[in-house]
């Protein structure tokens, strides 16, 4: 089959197209044949050589797809040949077809192309566990999204403004804070306010319940200063920087929570329920139009470079798909 393999690993790395054995899915897998493949800013650390996938995940890069299934392992129930589906998995969907474990399979959405629908899972898999199950996020409670305009980002928004909570959401430039406002959040442009003067001014001065950060560097003292008393600040990247010079006082005085997690190494158990949740919770506002993939933009599989060079620049608002 053909697949994208990385060549000179690191700051010059290069995705070429290729022939690669197509994989076989062992118990509890299922072979999809691959429509899209949703990029992630892991792909590129992979590509750097900064993230190896976890033991026994392919090489190649891709941590979600869409397609339909063509291949099923031993002991999976609920699904059959030629359902229409997407999947998060630990690597290797920038190819024609792809392994999953089958507690990391969900239906294609009523309403949703086959092709859009590879921008759903790692987006609300991500959103869904740390936002629920890591901040506890509470009904009434308010939420500050940091890069709003990303995959990320604009389905954070989303499931925070369907669920009744009002939400902030920072972003770099107008046309992006025009996307999070459509999407019914609160832009705050962070080159021009301070996000912390802003949450402070819109909530009386309390600051906000809940914060998802991927930024990290600085934005980790400033967190602190925006969140509410017993605030929950969870980091999921650090895209800014992992170091910082913090002073802790703030956590002591306002009972601060700060958690930090990962997706890509969690258990096929762990990954499973947040794939029951989501299910159950998220696909049916996306059935009803509530919520909607976000696509900025796709790339033929053979232009996965271009593509990380898209998603480098930064410019893209949402989800960046390679399409088979």
């Amino acid at each position: 089959m053909k697949a994208i393999v990385i060549e000179n690993p690191g700051k010059e790395y290069r995705l070429v197209l290729a022939d690669i054995p197509t994989p076989q899915p062992q118990s509890g897998e299922v072979l999809i044949k691959v429509s899209a493949a949703g990029l992630n800013h892991a792909d590129m650390s992979q590509g750097e050589g900064r993230y190896p996938p976890p033991p026994g995940a392919p090489d190649t890069l891709g941590m979600e797809v869409s397609g339909v299934i063509a291949g099923l392992g031993a002991g999976v129930m609920g699904f059959k040949t030629g359902d229409a589906v997407c999947a998060l998995i630990p690597g290797g969907g920038y190819a024609e077809y792809a392994v999953a474990p089958a507690k990391s399979v969900l239906p294609v959405p009523k309403g949703v192309s086959v092709t859009d629908a590879a921008a759903l899972p790692e987006v609300h898999f991500t959103v869904w566990t740390n936002l629920m199950d890591a901040a506890r996020l509470k009904p009434g409670e308010t939420v500050l999204i940091h890069g709003g305009a990303s995959g990320i980002g604009t389905a954070a928004i989303q499931l925070c403004v369907a669920r009744g909570h009002k939400t902030f959401s920072t972003a770099a430039n107008k046309e992006k804070c025009d996307v999070i406002a459509k999407l019914g959040g609160c832009p705050i442009n962070y080159k021009e306010q301070d996000f912390v003067e802003a949450v402070k001014k819109e909530t009386g001065g309390k600051g906000v319940d809940v914060i998802l950060d991927m930024v990290g560097g600085d934005y980790i003292q400033r967190n602190m200063s925006a969140a509410a008393i017993w605030g929950r600040i969870v980091n999921i990247a650090y895209m800014s920087g992992m170091q910082a010079n913090v002073n802790f006082a703030p956590m002591l005085m306002k009972r601060l929570s700060l958690l930090a997690t990962t997706l890509r190494a969690r258990s096929n158990e762990e990954k499973g329920a947040i794939r029951d949740a989501v299910l159950k919770e998220v696909w049916p506002l996306i059935e009803a139009g509530t919520i909607r993939p976000i696509v900025d933009s796709t790339f033929p599989l053979a232009g996965a470079q271009k593509a990380h060079e898209k998603m480098r620049s930064s410019g893209h608002i949402g989800k960046i798909l390679l399409t088979m």
